[in-house]
């Protein structure tokens, strides 16, 4: 909801809102807050609150240590989980230089500027995540094990796990996130928890208010939350299944030439959806994907084309992980299907075998996923796509 600033003053009162958590992102992705009283609020809106961009990797070092936070006033919500008395609310913020222009490593305020470069194309996206995580036990002094919460398999019934789930669904819920589905995964304390389709930055907001609310749910409960890639060895790793769906103001089908887009650009753009080196280790087994390719239904696939109809037609891509940055995802999503678009790319052939069945012989006709994370950063680092669509600074951080 778009409020004024008044309104945002005049809720703060009406609701006793003690504290207001100024919240945004460093290039990986990771949430970072600072907290700021009632009466602080006047000087957000007008100059922004200063902090020290220094002390936070890819940001700026002492020569210019000083950015500042401004809110966006339509992300206002409740923290459900805090006390009802002297209640903390959310404002995702901008982040500016000290001469009010944005600054470049703004995650967020890339995302936008890509919305706005595909609206200017007649283009509109959405996005939809599917995030994987594992609930571990804690040890007797509160730290974090790799012992599983429960033994379940996929779409089992684990009364521990459906308590959990449910309490993550009804508070994603109070914060106005529509799950639409959730279930438990393969592994071992595995679960998975799907989201209704939205405008691109509000799906990469929903996907890091997720992340927030599984690990503050899972601590309640005396558990872990894990996204990472591969927490356990011998068991599937956690992916973070991306489905879009773009649109043409002329009404033309561009869903082919957005896949084709992004299948061209796909390994260029792996550092940044594939963060770690454990990220490499989930290619290719547990239905994570390896080749570039794509095909209907099939679950052995880089991208999949769901069954569905209408609204719900849709490309799933599978390669991500949970812990990647979804506004520079997004980012680069948009960006490599608005290549395709342009450049009127022809789909390749679907794919419409299984790799994980399929003979050398086979395989060997189809481009890889890097293999290493190393191999990643040096096609992201010599990419001409990769140059056009991030800022230099951006780049550096994910290739150095």
């Amino acid at each position: 909801m778009k409020y004024s600033e008044s309104e945002i003053r005049q809720y703060v009162a009406e609701e006793d809102v003690k504290f207001l958590r100024m919240t945004f992102f460093d290039l990986t992705g990771n949430q970072k807050n600072m907290s700021i009283l009632p009466d602080a609020l006047d000087r957000a809106f007008s100059a922004g609150i200063a902090f020290d961009a220094s002390a936070i990797p890819g940001f700026g070092d002492e020569l210019r240590s000083d950015l500042f936070l401004q809110p966006d006033t339509s992300t206002l919500c409740l923290l459900p989980w805090r006390p009802d008395h002297g209640r903390v609310a959310r404002l995702f913020c901008r982040i500016l230089r000290s001469d009010g222009t944005p600054f470049e490593g703004d995650s967020r305020a890339l995302l936008q500027k890509a919305v706005d470069d595909a609206a200017a194309m007649g283009v509109s996206f959405a996005f939809g995540s599917e995030m994987e995580f594992y609930l571990f036990r804690r040890d007797e002094n509160g730290e974090p094990t790799t012992i599983p919460y429960d033994r379940a398999g996929y779409m089992d019934i684990a009364p521990e796990g459906e308590n959990v789930r449910r309490e993550i669904c009804l508070t994603l819920e109070q914060m106005g996130i529509r799950p639409e589905c959730s279930h438990h995964e393969q592994g071992p304390g595995q679960n998975e928890i799907d989201f209704r389709y939205a405008e691109p930055v509000k799906a990469a907001d929903d996907a890091v208010t997720f992340r927030t609310v599984v690990n503050t749910v899972a601590l309640r409960n005396g558990l872990a939350a894990d996204f990472s890639p591969k927490p356990l060895r011998s068991e599937p790793g956690n992916g973070m299944h991306i489905n879009l769906s773009a649109r043409s103001s002329t009404g033309e089908d561009i869903m082919p030439q957005v896949i084709a887009g992004i299948l061209s650009h796909i390994a260029d753009m792996t550092a940044f959806l594939n963060t770690t080196p454990a990220s490499y280790q989930r290619f290719g087994s547990y239905k994570a994907p390896r080749y570039i390719s794509w095909s209907s239904e099939n679950r052995s696939q880089l991208i999949r084309i769901p069954a569905a109809e209408g609204e719900y037609r849709r490309a799933e891509l599978r390669s991500p992980d949970p812990i990647c940055n979804p506004y520079i995802a997004y980012t680069l999503l948009i960006y490599a299907g608005l290549d395709g678009i342009r450049r009127r790319a022809e789909l390749p052939a679907s794919a419409d075998i299984n790799f994980y069945t399929a003979s050398e012989e086979i395989r060997s006709q189809y481009k890889t996923l890097p293999a290493t994370l190393a191999d990643a950063k040096a096609a992201a680092k010599t990419s001409e796509f990769i140059a056009s669509s991030l800022p230099r600074t951006v780049v550096e951080y994910y290739t150095k």
